[in-house]
Protein backbone atom coordinates (compact mmCIF):
# COMPACT_ATOMS: atom_id res chain seq x y z
CA UNK A 1 0.00 0.00 0.00
CA UNK A 2 1.48 3.40 -1.20
CA UNK A 3 1.49 6.12 1.24
CA UNK A 4 1.49 9.89 0.38
CA UNK A 5 5.23 9.88 0.55
CA UNK A 6 6.04 7.03 -1.09
CA UNK A 7 7.26 7.17 -4.80
CA UNK A 8 4.03 7.09 -7.65
CA UNK A 9 3.91 4.01 -9.43
CA UNK A 10 5.66 4.88 -13.26
CA UNK A 11 2.07 3.16 -14.99
CA UNK A 12 -0.25 5.59 -13.02
CA UNK A 13 2.45 8.26 -14.22
CA UNK A 14 2.34 7.14 -17.82
CA UNK A 15 -0.92 7.35 -17.85
CA UNK A 16 -1.60 10.35 -16.71
CA UNK A 17 1.29 12.42 -19.55
CA UNK A 18 -0.30 10.70 -21.94
CA UNK A 19 -4.03 12.05 -20.38
CA UNK A 20 -2.39 15.56 -20.59
CA UNK A 21 -0.78 14.77 -23.86
CA UNK A 22 -4.31 14.30 -25.25
CA UNK A 23 -5.81 16.53 -23.77
CA UNK A 24 -3.78 19.47 -24.99
CA UNK A 25 -3.94 18.51 -28.66
CA UNK A 26 -7.62 18.16 -28.48
CA UNK A 27 -7.75 21.92 -26.57
CA UNK A 28 -5.68 22.83 -29.98
CA UNK A 29 -7.56 21.33 -32.33
CA UNK A 30 -10.76 22.96 -30.91
CA UNK A 31 -9.26 26.22 -31.15
CA UNK A 32 -7.74 25.98 -34.36
CA UNK A 33 -11.35 25.19 -35.56
CA UNK A 34 -13.33 27.66 -33.81
CA UNK A 35 -10.76 30.28 -32.11
CA UNK A 36 -10.40 33.86 -33.65
CA UNK A 37 -7.97 32.59 -36.84
CA UNK A 38 -11.14 30.52 -37.93
CA UNK A 39 -12.59 33.13 -39.86
CA UNK A 40 -9.03 32.84 -42.72
CA UNK A 41 -9.87 28.84 -43.00
CA UNK A 42 -11.53 27.96 -46.40
CA UNK A 43 -13.70 25.12 -47.34
CA UNK A 44 -11.75 22.71 -50.05
CA UNK A 45 -14.55 20.78 -51.06
CA UNK A 46 -16.47 25.16 -52.15
CA UNK A 47 -13.29 26.05 -53.93
CA UNK A 48 -13.79 23.02 -56.43
CA UNK A 49 -17.41 23.05 -57.65
CA UNK A 50 -17.97 20.98 -60.03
Amino acid sequence: MQTLSSAPDPAVSVAVTILVILLALTGFGLWTAFGPKAKKLTDPWDDHDD
